[in-house]
């Protein structure tokens, strides 16, 4: 069941630091969870250390993410020189993700900085997406949405990233266009005694609550297992009854994309890619009581690493790295429209 009380949400965080001690390789994603947990218990200050924890870490591996939760936090409990300085060095780095760009948009937006937060969400769209690009990740959706929305709000026109906006949604939610969900004369209608405008709110409410579910009925990456060439090479020299599974690299490698295309073509969201090590596998055999040649086990440790935090989302735009590290971009390497 998912937490609800504050005492929920700090039993949930409790838990998860219990993990991060338990697998201290997957501390940082741990971490930020149960951060996140204590920021909606309102321990906001128990949150503010963990995120000095990892920042002070010798090496974070995600740390314009934790700098953004970091301001974002700081600045909903009185703090808002500590975060705006925060954010001003964000900025400044530029990050190549989606996420600290995202969290510090709408964290400018919540305080009503709405020019800062539209220049926020354009400026990571500059550098995450391609020019002309249709195919877009889906970390980098929330960013045109989010612009989308701040536009409206600043009654600026449509722009071409509006419009991609709307074609992207239209494509998943139908029923309501991003226009009327962005209207800021909605919440005038909330105090309509209109029937008809009521019940056209009704309808708005039930299309973002429908798309709100969605997202949080899958809280990680549906995640496709990914082995290195080195590590495959070593899993199948120890346990040659994965064989099957590997008839070569390549194929694993080609099977991974085609996997993840056939996950998207039906419709599923949220899709990700996990890095296979053969000491983390052997560890979560042995933790599940069974062999490492149980070919069972391996979707099963796939998603326990996206539950832990390890996924790369999929696709990444085509001029990021290939997810295969191959040294070539995804558009000229796993990208092309025919594999």
């Amino acid at each position: 069941m998912r937490p609800d009380t504050p005492a929920d949400h700090i039993a949930e965080a409790e838990r998860l630091l219990r993990t991060a001690e338990q697998y201290p390789e997957d501390a940082e994603p741990l971490l930020l969870q149960a951060a996140a947990h204590l920021e909606l218990a309102g321990e906001r200050g128990r949150a503010s250390t963990l995120y000095d924890r990892l920042l002070a870490s010798e090496h974070p591996e995600h740390p314009q993410l934790v700098k953004a939760l970091q301001a974002a936090n700081l600045w909903e409990y009185g703090h808002e020189a500590e975060a705006r300085a925060l954010i001003n060095g964000i900025r400044t780095a530029a990050p190549t993700e989606a996420a600290p760009w995202e969290i510090v948009a709408e964290t400018l937006e919540n305080h009503d900085e709405l020019e800062a937060s539209h220049e926020c969400f354009s400026t990571a769209l500059s550098i995450l997406l391609t020019e002309g690009e249709e195919d877009v990740p889906y970390a980098t959706r929330s960013l045109l949405s989010g612009r989308h929305r701040v536009r409206r709000l600043l009654g600026l026109p449509h722009d071409e990233w509006d419009s991609l906006a709307d074609r992207v949604h239209s494509g998943h939610t139908p029923d309501v266009s991003l226009d009327e969900l962005h209207d800021p004369k909605r919440l005038w209608a909330l105090g309509s005694d209109n029937p008809a405008e009521l019940k056209a709110e009704i309808a708005r409410l039930r299309s973002e609550l429908g798309s709100y579910r969605s997202a949080l009925s899958r809280p990680f990456p549906v995640a496709v297992l990914h082995w290195p060439e080195a590590e495959l090479d070593e899993l199948l020299g120890a346990y040659p009854q994965l064989e099957s599974e590997y008839p070569t690299h390549r194929a694993h490698l080609t099977d991974i994309e085609a996997s993840l295309r056939d996950l998207s073509a039906t419709g599923t969201e949220n899709l990700g890619i996990v890095t296979a090590t053969v000491p983390s596998y052997e560890a979560f055999a042995a933790s599940e009581q069974s062999s490492p040649a149980n070919a069972d086990l391996l979707p099963q440790y796939a998603t326990t690493l996206a539950a832990r935090g390890r996924a790369v989302a999929w696709p990444p735009s085509k001029s990021a790295a290939c997810w295969c590290g191959s040294g070539r971009t995804y558009g000229e390497c796993h990208g092309v429209a025919e594999l």
